[in-house]
């Protein structure tokens, strides 16, 4: 049997309990709990036991606490696959994108992702998939656009004139024209 990894001296129990008081993020504070245990004298099967893990997920915590401190303890982003177009190949997507495509030579009127697949695997020999293009364009800074769609028989002359208008707009009438207009109106009026 191999012997336990010595915690780094520069921490102590107390001071990894008010750590994990201090923290936002509930992994961070049990992995800190189950540490603190370590130092205060306990085995790292008590430290296992708080942290709900097997042992060797205590000696991960603690390689990974030696070399990083607390902040080694929290949960980080996976580094995810390895991008397939590099920044050379980037800009040539976005210059294609800016000039648009040559009906002639590239035979679209414009540009879709299945279009930019195709472009990128013939010029690179990449093989890419449609969303992929479109995490690309998206981090280059294109946004992506579509036409309204419009009806094959639309008749547009016929359309204006279904057109909805809002009404005139009334002109408020002066005062005087008012008082006029009511005593004009035929109701009860005092006889003298």
């Amino acid at each position: 049997m191999g012997s336990a990894v010595l915690l780094r001296d520069d921490f102590d129990g107390g001071a990894l309990r008010q750590l994990a008081r201090q923290t936002k993020d509930a992994n961070q504070a049990r992995r800190l709990l189950a540490l603190a245990e370590i130092y205060d004298g306990g085995s790292r099967t008590d430290a296992a036991r708080i942290g709900s893990v097997t042992l060797q997920i205590v000696r991960d915590w603690v390689l990974r606490f030696n070399s990083r401190g607390p902040d080694g303890l929290v949960n980080g982003k996976a580094p995810g696959g390895r991008a397939k177009l590099n920044d050379a190949q980037r800009q040539a997507l976005a210059k294609i994108v800016e000039s648009g495509p040559i009906p002639a030579i590239h035979g679209v009127v414009r540009w879709r992702r299945k279009d930019l697949v195709q472009w990128i695997f013939q010029e690179f020999r990449i093989s890419i998939d449609e969303t992929t293009v479109g995490r690309e364009l998206k981090a280059l800074g294109f946004a992506k656009l579509s036409a309204r769609p419009r009806h094959y028989a639309q008749n547009e002359l016929e359309a204006a004139a279904f057109k909805k208008t809002s009404p005139p707009r009334s002109q408020k009438s002066e005062p005087s024209s008012r008082r006029t207009r009511i005593s004009n109106s035929g109701g009860p009026t005092k006889r003298a």
